[in-house]
C-alpha cells in the first residue's frame, strides 16, 4: 500500500506560481510511475504530467507544455509540480496517482492505469 499526501495548492492571481507536491508513505515510491491529475467542477478528470520511475521520462498535457514541469525527489519519496505562468482554466483539484505496474520508462495517460491516488490539492487561479 502507498499513501499519497498532496500539498501545495491555494489562491494566486494568473500569471503566478505554485509548486505542488506529493508525499508517498508506506511502500517506496521509487518503484512507481508517478503522475498528477486534475478535475475541475463539472469536468472530467484529465492528465496534467507524468514522469517515470528514474525520473529520466516525463509527459505533459498539451495545456500546460513550456508552463508546468514535474520532477521527483526518490530519496524524499516526494514528486512535485512546479506551475508556472498559471490561467484562469488551471483551477481545479490537483490529485497525484501512482502507478505500481512496471511498465518500463512508459507513462500512462490514463487515469485508470494508477492505482493509488491521494485527496487532492485545491488550486484556485483568479484573473
Amino acid at each position: 500500500q502507498v499513501q499519497l499526501v498532496e500539498s501545495g495548492g491555494g489562491l494566486v492571481q494568473a500569471g503566478g506560481s505554485l509548486r505542488l507536491s506529493c508525499a508517498a508513505s508506506g511502500r517506496t515510491s521509487r518503484n512507481y510511475v508517478m503522475g498528477w491529475f486534475r478535475q475541475a467542477p463539472g469536468k472530467e478528470r484529465e492528465f496534467v504530467a507524468g514522469i517515470s520511475r528514474s525520473g529520466g521520462n516525463t509527459a505533459y498535457a498539451d495545456s500546460v507544455k513550456g508552463r508546468f514541469t514535474i520532477s521527483r525527489d526518490n530519496a524524499k519519496n516526494t514528486v512535485y509540480l512546479q506551475m508556472n505562468s498559471l490561467k484562469p482554466e488551471d483551477t481545479a483539484v490537483y490529485h497525484c496517482a501512482a502507478d505500481s505496474v512496471y511498465r518500463g520508462d512508459y507513462i500512462p495517460l490514463s487515469g485508470a492505469a494508477y492505482n493509488y491516488w491521494g485527496q487532492g490539492t485545491q488550486v484556485t487561479v483568479s484573473l
